[in-house]
């Protein structure tokens, strides 16, 4: 039976005992509210032995940062997850965090892996079928940045960067594509702002975000006939460990973050939690008629270009 069906039923079940037995409609209307999380699933659901299947979900970078926020709200809302990151130990912190949200220890699985390996995305895809048997949504957070000028940066930091953020995201998505095609599933990229936005020092970041937005649009319009929905995050300066990897000490850090209330509208940077809320967003049915789309979670930060 399907979701769509099953909640008919319900609808109708509560108006037959509305006549009747007004008490049976607050069960009613309590059943469909635990449905709700549910049905953020992008896939039709199909209910098996009286269960609907939790809805599964890739997410890369899971270890930290936006990836890691992800997870736990994916978590909250019952998905069930595979996450990969280099960090074991720290994904293993996240899968427990996960497990406090109310999914089980068999609701995660974890692949500690280098996604820039030959062997990452087969490995990755192999231990979330070995799991789960199928795959519904795949979240692409995992990046780096590499900052300097174009004439004091090697060709060596525009390979590293397009190799990470480019050629990882399009290798594991290729490998995992006929599953989301199968279950008429969902992508969610996270670019940047600095993707649709030049900004000095970052040329070569920026560049890899831009093409990492090409690919959302492009991937957007071939998946569309298989009823996969390919969309992007776009976020502003985000408060992870993503500039401090890349060199900065905390006291420059700590003086980016100030800057950044005059640079961003809303007058600060974000949170991850605000961006793995589009991610959901974009990942589940609630935003079953959006693909293609760079959603800018950015504190207004791109409308206040050049600044």
């Amino acid at each position: 039976m399907h979701a769509t069906a099953f909640r008919t039923l319900l609808r109708d079940i509560g108006t037959t005992f509305r006549a009747s037995r007004p008490v049976a409609c607050a069960w009613c209307s309590f059943f469909s509210y635990t449905l709700r999380p549910l049905q953020l699933n992008p896939v039709t659901y199909h209910f098996t032995r009286g269960t609907v299947p939790m809805p599964v979900a890739i997410i890369t970078g899971a270890s930290s940062g936006i990836g890691r926020a992800a997870a736990v709200l994916f978590a909250k809302h019952r998905y069930q997850l595979s996450l990969t990151g280099r960090n074991e130990a720290a994904l293993r912190e996240v899968a427990h965090e996960c497990i406090q949200e109310g999914i089980t220890e068999n609701d995660v699985v974890i692949s500690a892996a280098d996604l820039s390996t030959e062997s990452a995305p087969k490995t990755i895809v192999a231990n979330t079928l070995g799991k789960f048997q199928r795959i519904d949504s795949l979240v692409n957070s995992a990046g780096i940045l590499r900052s300097g000028p174009v004439l004091e940066s090697d060709i060596s930091v525009y390979d590293e960067l397009f190799d990470v953020n480019v050629r990882c995201l399009v290798r594991l998505t290729r490998e995992v594509l006929p599953h989301i095609i199968k279950a008429k599933g969902t992508i969610v990229n996270v670019s940047s702002i600095n993707g649709p936005c030049p900004f000095p020092g970052v040329a070569y970041y920026c560049m890899s975000k831009s093409a990492v937005d090409q690919f959302t649009k492009c991937l957007a319009l071939e998946m569309a006939p298989h009823g996969v929905r390919v969309n992007a995050v776009n976020p502003g300066v985000t408060v992870t460990n993503l500039h401090r990897r890349s060199g900065q000490d905390e006291k420059t850090y700590a003086a980016f973050l100030e800057r950044s209330k005059t640079t961003h509208a809303l007058g600060r940077p974000g949170d991850p939690r605000e961006v793995a809320e589009a991610i959901l967003f974009l990942a589940s049915e609630r935003s079953s008629f959006t693909t293609g789309q760079l959603l800018r979670v950015d504190g207004g930060r791109g409308i206040m270009f050049p600044r």
